[in-house]
């Protein structure tokens, strides 16, 4: 396969970080853009450098200004929900991606962007897997951390990817239908697509062994993968494959230690991953800012960038109005701005029910810590997955372990069955609102895309409704694959 012919840049970004002084002549003679897997694997210390790279890479900058990490995979499942409203075209950033007309053409970069990223981050882990436990000397505790983290990236790579590039997994089916191909291994051959079963149980396969490995690992820092991190993962790989007893089960374990923030915590920015709920997420520190190469460049309400000002994202008027009149999150969005109730850049324009959720360092700096997964989510999934089960007593009562932080004073809902549902799906949607989750959750569900009714310009939004099961709801391969992969066949 074409993305596999290169260790990826993220190795040598930690080496240039961490030890320029003490090995300046073995960067110089190394090509530019990558490091060889032996040195990698030549000291324990080396390879933990490597692990550092891949989560460095969860938000750096990677090719052109939309590609900063995971962050613009984020980007594009929200602008492709119906609760991720864009008020103007302004410089274009996303626009094609709010369309639905980006993801079907295979030679679109942003088509390509995710495919060639996450599948970079897969051969980073490949080689860290399959090659850690031969450090000769390392103490074990280290190398089974080491490992136990790639093979969770490895899992949450393809997690992200075969929900992109493949049809949903649906329980009541084989799953036998085109997943992606499956690489794990470094290696430079042709790979043909393992089926979407394969690929989930490779998922799975994986997180186990992660499980089992950093069982008893602490970490130092949040950007690391720990076993709440995996537990969290299984808990969202089960909800996508309907398995909603293990998914309840992982949920519950995940969020173990991750008190939920004040209400007053809500209204600082979602920017800073000390908060007390974030389980997982990237650090950025100022001179790790690439200016408009960044997630808070185009989410955020006010960094001075051609594209907050024009486009000032805001959430669905119907949306909005599902939360209860004392819920602290309505704060995180306006209703009416004005100068006195709302923050813009210089210059920025106010639009209704626009975003006040994600705050950017200030007006010249789109530095902002990133989140990946918060406590908060598990409390969702947990009652989702008991409430899909028929267990409303204990997705009520899971539901009310965040609704009660979220709405002071609120009592526990009595609704049950199919109304049940929609109060945490709602909930769902305004907590995870801008962090990634809406296009992949409506895909899982097998539900239509349907913007009717709300505050989605026309002239902007132009697609307004796609049935469920349609085409579109696969990107296509990116040619550059078919083209140098002859096994790779292309999506309808």
């Amino acid at each position: 396969m074409k993305i596999f012919n290169k260790i990826s840049v993220s190795f040598l970004l930690v080496f240039l970080i961490t030890t320029t002084a003490c090995k300046k002549n073995f960067l110089e003679t190394k090509p530019t853009n990558q490091v060889d897997a032996a040195s990698v694997l030549s000291t324990i210390d080396n390879a933990t450098a490597a692990l550092n790279g891949i989560h460095r890479n969860m938000f750096t900058r990677i090719n052109n200004q939309g590609e900063f990490g995971f962050g613009t995979i984020m980007m594009f499942n929200d602008c492709m929900g119906e609760d991720f409203v864009f008020t103007a075209q302004s410089n274009g950033w996303f626009v094609p991606t709010y369309r639905w007309t980006m993801h079907r053409s295979a030679t679109n970069t942003d088509t390509e962007f995710p495919y060639k990223y996450l599948y970079s981050m897969i051969a980073n882990a490949n080689v860290l897997i399959n090659g850690v436990d031969g450090i000769a000397g390392a103490p074990i505790a280290q190398k089974n951390n080491v490992k136990g983290q790639a093979l969770a990236y490895r899992a949450w790579a393809y997690f992200n990817i075969v929900q992109l590039y493949a049809k949903r997994f649906d329980k009541t089916t084989t799953n036998t239908n085109p997943g992606v191909p499956l690489v794990l291994t470094s290696t430079l051959l042709p790979q043909p697509r393992a089926t979407v079963n394969e690929v989930y149980t490779q998922i799975n396969t994986d997180l186990n062994a992660a499980e089992i490995l950093l069982t008893a690992t602490a970490r130092t820092d949040k950007s690391q993968l720990n076993l709440n991190v995996v537990n969290g993962l299984q808990a969202r790989v089960a909800l996508t494959q309907q398995d909603w007893a293990r998914a309840a089960t992982k949920a519950a374990a995940a969020r173990a230690g991750f008190a939920l923030m004040s209400a007053t915590e809500q209204l600082l920015g979602y920017n800073d991953y000390s908060n007390t709920e974030w389980m997982w997420g990237s650090r950025q520190i100022d001179d790790q800012t690439e200016s408009f190469t960044a997630y808070f460049a185009y989410i955020s309400y006010n960094f001075n960038s051609t594209n907050i000002r024009g486009n000032p994202k805001c959430i669905s008027q119907t949306l909005y109005n599902t939360m209860a009149a004392t819920d602290v999150r309505r704060a995180l969005w306006v209703p009416v701005p004005t100068a006195a109730n709302s923050v813009t850049p210089p210059g920025g324009s106010r639009n209704p029910y626009m975003n006040q959720k994600f705050k950017a360092k200030d007006f010249a700096n789109s530095v902002g810590d990133n989140a990946y997964m918060r406590s908060a989510e598990m409390y969702l999934i947990e009652a989702e997955a008991r409430a899909r089960n028929g267990q409303d007593g204990l997705a009520q009562t899971a539901l009310f372990g965040l609704m009660t932080n979220r709405v002071p004073g609120s009592i526990q809902s009595t609704n049950t069955g199919a109304a049940l549902i929609t109060e945490i799906m709602n909930s769902r949607r305004v907590e995870l609102w801008g962090e990634g989750f809406r296009f992949l959750d409506l895909k899982r569900l097998d539900l239509p895309l349907d913007r009717t009714g709300s505050n989605h310009n026309s002239a902007v939004a132009l697609n307004f409704n796609v049935p469920a099961g349609d085409l579109t709801w696969q990107y296509v391969i990116p040619q550059s694959e078919i083209n140098a992969n002859p096994l790779c066949t292309q999506n309808p």
